[in-house]
């Protein structure tokens, strides 16, 4: 069977979707004034990013290589899917979540490290700690630090990936260019906000905490954020559940909610609008990871400006 489960024509449905109405903007043969074309954009390149995240763990098609073609596209043009793909399964299979070293995902920064960062260093990250400073300076800070710590440690298999990468995005630029009717700042903006929105949901779907089961949040939200999300507002079931499809998540969620409230220790939210109202000007937590990280043997610390690779999901 090409699908993985009979239910997953859900999933392409959305995929045929997420390009289709990406292009016919992109084409605009209503003439849609630039600014609404814009507010179109953002959210469906963030649509997109949770398809690549859905893709990753294994939906729609059984074939790996087939889930992995049809979502390699950049249209977020910051990320290299495949590389995402990679620290994100890494991400999964570590059971140190939130440990600046050995969560490839984590915001944190090693206390002895942080100690000792400038003074004006501290002052970004920390508004970089609110979910404004998130949205405003997040995807330059995790694009930049990211890039860097793939130069600094990648191997040649990681550094192709990234000329691949280079390649297609400037395809989409050429296609927005020659195609289009959307200027190419404009689509720039679009890239950067869609990753600005993206960031709603990984601001604090992890916190530092001693037990392990309550360093992953609920997000009890069902209206735009959870489907422009996939579900995955309800972090701690797919992280119990990773192969689980989005559409399955809320039922598993309903059926278990008590259990899975008790499991990570009350670390939830009712919906975003909670989330916005509580942190959009105040830090969630320190940036200074609060335990003994992990640190690995005869390897670098962190690189200066540390990244989420959750870009992603462009997670």
């Amino acid at each position: 069977m090409l699908l993985r489960d009979r239910a997953e024509w859900r999933t392409v449905l959305l995929i045929v979707f997420c390009y289709s109405f990406l292009g016919l903007v992109l084409l605009n043969p209503f003439d849609v004034p630039l600014i609404i074309q814009i507010l179109i954009i953002i959210p469906l390149i963030t649509l997109h990013s949770s398809l690549q995240h859905e893709c990753i763990h294994g939906h729609p098609f059984e074939s790996e290589k087939l889930n992995d073609a049809i979502v390699i596209i950049p249209v977020g043009l910051l990320v290299p899917y495949l590389r995402f793909k990679e620290t994100h399964i890494k991400h999964h299979q570590n059971a140190s979540i939130s440990d600046p070293y050995e969560d490839p995902e984590s915001g944190y920064q090693d206390l002895e490290i942080w100690e000792n960062r400038p003074e004006w260093v501290k002052r970004i990250f920390n508004f970089n700690n609110t979910l404004f400073g998130r949205m405003l300076i997040g995807p330059t800070l995790s694009v930049i630090g990211f890039a860097l710590y793939e130069l600094n440690n990648g191997d040649k298999k990681t550094l192709l990936i990234w000329l691949m990468h280079f390649v297609m995005s400037a395809s989409v630029i050429t296609f927005v260019s020659l195609v289009s009717d959307m200027p190419v700042w404009a689509y720039l903006i679009c890239s950067y906000f869609a990753y600005s929105l993206l960031m709603v949901r990984t601001f604090l779907e992890h916190q530092a905490h001693e037990s392990m089961r309550a360093r992953t949040v609920i997000v009890e939200d069902t209206g735009f954020f959870s489907f422009l999300f996939l579900n995955n507002n309800l972090h701690v079931v797919h992280h119990a559940y990773p192969t689980v499809a989005w559409y399955k998540l809320p039922g598993i969620f309903q059926k278990n909610r008590q259990r899975f409230l008790d499991m990570n220790r009350g670390y939830s939210f009712k919906n975003y609008a909670e989330i916005f109202k509580r942190f959009s000007f105040s830090q969630k937590e320190p940036v200074a990871y609060p335990f003994t990280p992990k640190r690995p043997i005869a390897k670098k610390a962190p690189s200066e400006v540390k990244a989420t690779a959750e870009t992603a999901s462009v997670n």
